[in-house]
């Protein structure tokens, strides 16, 4: 048996806007087609009686044919959580490396993004050199900005 990781899910307020934060900030593409989803395969699939969902896929930057996003916006939605903390339980947040923490980090805030905590450089034991910052996007997630170097 072969397992390939496919894609990681964002479930969004509003879809149309996150995916545009994530294109403009982090360079993600969208595959098209954008997605429509609904009816009993969809109900069934996430026992919500009539559930409708609306999305795209997006390209992470660096990779031709890799994992996805899948950003998703469901009706009904939930109200759900939107500040979680970085020690919360569950999925808790995506990384993307950066050659230039700053600059992506400036790009990022001025689209929106608010800081989780302090940008970090600090040798990690066996493992290199670290700049680091956690971030928000316009939704709430939290996003990791990374570099690591020897």
């Amino acid at each position: 048996m072969k397992v390939k990781f496919a894609h990681t899910s964002i479930c969004a307020r509003n879809w149309e806007s996150l995916a545009r934060f994530y294109m403009r900030v982090f360079d993600c593409q969208p595959i098209p087609p954008e997605r429509f989803l609904s009816g009993p395969w969809i109900e069934k699939l996430t026992g919500i009686k009539g559930a409708e969902i609306r999305g795209v896929h997006l390209k992470f930057p660096g990779y031709e044919d890799g994992p996805t996003l899948e950003i998703f916006e469901y009706d009904p939605s939930e109200p759900g959580v939107t500040h979680p903390k970085p020690n919360s339980p569950g999925l808790r947040h995506i990384a993307f490396h950066a050659d230039d923490v700053q600059s992506l980090l400036k790009k990022a805030l001025s689209n929106g993004a608010e800081p989780v905590g302090k940008r970090v450089i600090t040798e990690v034991s066996d493992a290199g050199m670290i700049e680091v910052i956690y971030i928000r996007d316009i939704e709430g997630n939290i996003i990791e900005i990374q570099n690591w170097r020897e």
